[in-house]
């Protein structure tokens, strides 16, 4: 996807050195201009707290539908599409996202990223005349990329008081969910099972992805 042409470059480096949960996260808010990301505590607390728990053995997380979360995935996967290798709706970034909002979220992040996701529809509808979800490739394109520039303004310009922009939030959760995700790690990333051997010095051949290490 266009919106980021720095993507493929970052993506590698959020791959090095991501060992634990904390590392991911710092590769994340790295890639995204080194912001925190929103719900970081309670991410490396396990998500506890006092959120409503997501849903055990179904795809419904706390507040969010199915249909939301087919939705989810497809924002998820203009960002990160199928190129060479299965893109972020393979990976079920969806669900990831539903999940990290009802359990790592507080309530007013939970709110922002769910009127968010209306407001990106009603943009859809006022540029395209067509929900995101019947919106061809080429229309959900045009509008991330449009939404993402506005992301960027308001966010260089945000108050310390403001909420994150919700598009922000949803391209870190993108980006999370993806790298951290069995086919992230596998297909976009190259993944060895450890422990093994102590290699010292590994061939490497320029253009091929980073090592993916256990997250």
């Amino acid at each position: 996807m266009a919106i980021d042409p720095t993507l493929d470059t970052d993506a590698r480096a959020l791959a090095d050195g991501m060992m634990h949960r904390r590392e991911a996260i710092k590769r994340v808010s790295m890639l995204l201009g080194g912001v925190a990301l929103v719900g970081g505590t309670s991410i490396l607390q396990g998500c506890a707290g006092d959120r409503t728990p997501s849903a055990k053995g179904g795809v419904t997380s706390g507040s969010f539908s199915a249909d939301d979360i087919a939705y989810l995935d497809e924002i998820a996967d203009t960002i990160l599409p199928d190129t060479k290798t299965p893109g972020a709706k393979a990976a079920k970034v969806g669900a990831f996202m539903a999940v990290m909002v009802t359990d790592c979220y507080d309530a007013k992040d939970q709110t922002t990223f769910r009127s968010g996701m209306k407001t990106l529809n009603d943009a859809c509808q006022s540029m395209h005349k067509t929900s995101f979800m019947k919106a061809t490739p080429a229309q959900r394109l045009g509008l991330l990329e449009q939404v993402d520039r506005d992301t960027k303004q308001y966010m260089d310009a945000k108050p310390a008081d403001q909420p994150t922009h919700y598009f922000r939030m949803i391209k870190e959760l993108t980006l999370l969910g993806y790298f951290t995700s069995e086919i992230g790690m596998t297909k976009a990333l190259r993944y060895t099972e450890t422990p093994g051997r102590y290699d010292p010095c590994v061939p490497y051949t320029k253009g091929e992805t980073s090592w993916a290490n256990h997250a």
